[in-house]
């Protein structure tokens, strides 16, 4: 039985109409609100710990005689030459042992070091290894690749949580030391694929360098895990607040190089157990930096894949080799970069569709061990 669409009369066309709308505000509504409604305003610079934090910003001295630079970062990398105007700087952050994940990383979207006829660089940050025959490969791959960095210390099994926290400082810490004059700092892992190219074309964009830029997937209103029982807990003694400070979502986002200032500088006394991503925030907030919040970063989502998908956002989460690899071999020789506009909104859709689809599927998995 055909059915011809111009004779629909116009409740049934109506019908359809709303049909499509909802179907459209499922898939980003949440997008769009969180875009344009939902951003913080920043804290008021009358505020007198916010002034402290970046008056202390602004005179950070790290040229201390006392502090062996070469005692804390063993291994060190040198990818910021004094005289190389570097766009983007990218810390993957990495254990020792994930070294075929680091391969994948070398083999795909890090390998890029001019995009946009602009400078880029990456480097792995690592802890310290507690295995001596470990300790060696690493040492190899650095001299192999002069891409690694590795500071004394690392996580223990135990603490994870705090060691994390530990290597975010440290990364800090290294790049105001060792990269200053990069203007933009991407804190990553190593599961993640970054979309270079697309985050080159943006940050060029910008009218104006811009100081205070903190970009990534926000998170608003998130309500501080008060159950002992529970990872995170925070006590109420502890954590006052009702909600946490605005977040960008790890395991990727910005940060601009006044940022990562102010940053270290509200990290010193930062010591809540959280995720880093969280304290992030929180020392952001005491510094006056607001989050900014794109939907271009997937946060801690693992996206669909889709070429002409991933052409379009900055970031995708939780990337195995197999998938870092397929992801390159598309976009890495050009592919998929020339999506026009109608094929870029099917691509999204398919991708937010289908990434909506995995969660429940995850959902259910769960509720059947359950």
């Amino acid at each position: 039985m055909k059915i011809c669409v111009f004779r629909l009369q116009t409740h049934q066309w109506c019908f359809l109409l709303c049909n499509v709308i909802l179907f459209h505000a499922l898939l980003f509504g949440g997008d769009i609100v969180e875009e344009f409604l939902l951003q913080s305003s920043p804290a008021a610079y009358t505020d007198r710990f916010v002034l402290e934090v970046r008056e202390r910003a602004r005179k950070l001295d790290l040229t201390d005689p006392r502090v062996n630079t070469s005692q804390l970062y063993p291994i060190n990398t040198e990818p910021c030459l004094p005289h190389l105007d570097l766009l983007i700087l990218t810390v993957v952050l990495s254990s020792p042992g994930n070294s075929s994940q680091r391969e994948a990383v070398r083999n795909s979207w890090a390998n890029q070091t001019v995009v946009h006829n602009v400078a880029v660089r990456t480097v792995f940050f690592l802890g310290a290894s507690p295995l001596g025959a470990e300790l060696g490969v690493i040492k190899e791959e650095s001299e192999r690749y002069g891409d690694i960095v590795q500071f004394e210390g690392g996580i223990s099994r135990g603490d994870w949580q705090g060691g994390h926290w530990d290597q975010v400082k440290m990364a800090l810490k290294w790049i105001l030391h060792f990269c200053p004059q990069a203007r933009f700092i991407i804190l990553s892992e190593d599961s993640v694929y970054l979309n270079l190219p697309a985050l080159t074309s943006y940050l060029l964009g910008l009218r104006t360098h811009p100081d205070d830029l903190y970009l990534g997937r926000v998170i608003h209103r998130a309500a501080p895990e008060r159950d002992p029982d529970k990872p995170h807990y925070l006590p109420y003694q502890v954590y006052p607040d009702k909600y946490l400070p605005d977040y960008c979502s790890g395991p990727a986002f910005l940060l601009s190089q006044d940022v990562v200032r102010k940053i270290y500088v509200a990290a010193e006394d930062a010591s809540l157990p959280l995720p880093s991503d969280i304290l992030i925030g929180l020392c952001a907030r005491r510094a006056g930096v607001v989050a900014t919040h794109s939907a271009r970063f997937s946060g801690n989502r693992h996206i669909r894949y889709n070429p002409c998908c991933y052409n379009f956002l900055f970031s995708s989460a939780g990337m195995g080799v197999r998938q870092m690899g397929i992801a390159w071999r598309d976009l890495g020789v050009g592919k998929g970069r020339s999506c026009g506009m109608l094929k870029t909104y099917y691509s999204l859709v398919v991708c937010k569709a289908m990434t909506y689809l995995d969660k429940l599927s995850f959902l259910n998995n769960e509720y059947s061990q359950g």
